[in-house]
């Protein structure tokens, strides 16, 4: 992992300035940030996700949106402000590093919900086994898949797979999928779904997260039709929002008979950070929306900083925010807290802590990683 470098004569200086000023304009604001991102020209940040395992390195897992609901781009340390309980960190001082997760080795999970009752037999069906297929054959090596299936069983729905990683026995089990259902419980399956993205491993003895699952999704193609769910519509949206950690929900509503049920999709992905897409008859569109969806999942971004408060096991509240494009002035951020905790006494992660301490450096003797506004002492706060 190496450190970008910071180029911009005067940069940090002008940045921590700016960023003082914009969160202290904001600060008690953060519900109404978080709902901007499908505003026109407008772009947000999630923090989903927050791994202090390796004290006093933490790392910040967050996603973001552009005002058509797709990740940002290129994002790195001059895009990116840092503050802790109210103090900002000093870019050009580097305690802070920026990674793409395709730059990781962390795995994302997905959970696929194929609707295989008879209404979507023929061309529909046969084209949603096609997109998911590449779907899966695209994946990274270390990505889960599980598929789900919405057919006449005691539940609503059949499990197809379990999480896995290997695309060839998805792809075989996928290919044996029956569309011969008679009701399709859909918010059953989708509540499955979620219960299944739930359980995932917390915490890592590896800084790149080899064994850590960042995030997990949810891609639904259906038409969106409910039938017979314990579940209502509006209990399952109830459960959404009622998540501390989003799990978004993307749709493909499609159907060759009628798209009355496709507000159905569209009211769950839109309450859930995902994204709704309206297929329609044009099937061959799946495929082309499925990479898209995969583009999105794997476009998180992952912070990590030197955190400088004495371990007290404590909770302690940090704001992290974007400048996009970089010098433009416009700002946006999302909060989170970490725990100043003492790491597991494991080789394993200590190795890792030592791994990160060659990439942050060491600031001097009674050096602290925040802004200082007074121009000589910014000048020299650069390690050497």
């Amino acid at each position: 992992m190496r450190h970008s470098t910071l180029t911009k004569p005067g940069f940090g200086f002008i940045f921590a300035m700016l960023w003082a000023v914009v969160l202290s304009l904001c600060a008690g604001n953060v519900q109404t940030a978080r709902a901007q991102f499908a505003l026109p020209g407008m772009y947000a940040l999630k923090v989903y996700h927050v791994n202090s395992f390796f004290y006093p390195y933490v790392q910040v897992y967050f996603r973001t949106f552009d005002k058509d609901g797709l990740p940002l781009v290129n994002l790195n340390e001059r895009n990116i402000g840092l503050m802790v309980k109210g103090r900002s960190y000093d870019p050009m001082k580097r305690q802070y590093m920026v990674q793409n997760l395709r730059q990781r080795k962390e795995p994302v999970r997905t959970v696929i919900v194929l609707d295989a009752s008879k209404s979507m037999a023929g061309l529909p069906f046969e084209s949603a086994l096609t997109a998911c297929a590449r779907f899966i054959d695209s994946k990274r090596p270390q990505d889960q898949v599980m598929i789900l299936a919405i057919r006449d069983t005691a539940d609503g729905y059949e499990i197809v797979s379990e999480y896995e990683r290997d695309p060839g026995a998805l792809g075989r089990r996928l290919a044996d999928v029956k569309c011969d259902g008679m009701k399709t419980r859909l918010y059953d399956t989708i509540g499955a779904a979620m219960q299944a993205c739930a359980v995932t491993p917390q915490g890592s003895v590896d800084p790149e997260g080899a064994d850590y699952v960042a995030s997990c999704s949810i891609v639904v193609l259906s038409d969106g039709k409910d039938e017979g769910s314990a579940l209502s519509r509006e209990e399952l949206n109830t459960r959404i929002a009622g998540l501390s950690i989003p799990i978004p929900i993307y749709s493909l509503a499609y159907t060759k008979i009628n798209p009355e049920y496709f507000k159905n999709l569209e009211s769950i992905s839109k309450n859930s950070f995902g994204k709704y897409y309206l297929i329609g008859e044009a099937y061959e569109k799946m495929q082309r929306t499925l990479e898209e969806i995969q583009y999105i999942i794997q476009g998180d971004y992952v912070v990590t900083f030197k955190a400088f408060t004495p371990v007290d096991g404590e909770k302690h509240s940090f704001k992290l925010g974007i400048e996009y494009p970089s010098g433009s002035g416009k700002f946006m951020y999302d909060s989170g807290y970490f725990e100043a905790i003492e790491p597991p006494p494991a080789p394993q992660i200590l190795q890792a802590i030592e791994r990160l301490d060659a990439v942050i450096p060491r600031l001097p003797e009674g050096g602290h990683p925040y802004f200082d506004p007074t121009p000589q002492a910014h000048s020299s706060s650069s390690p050497q």
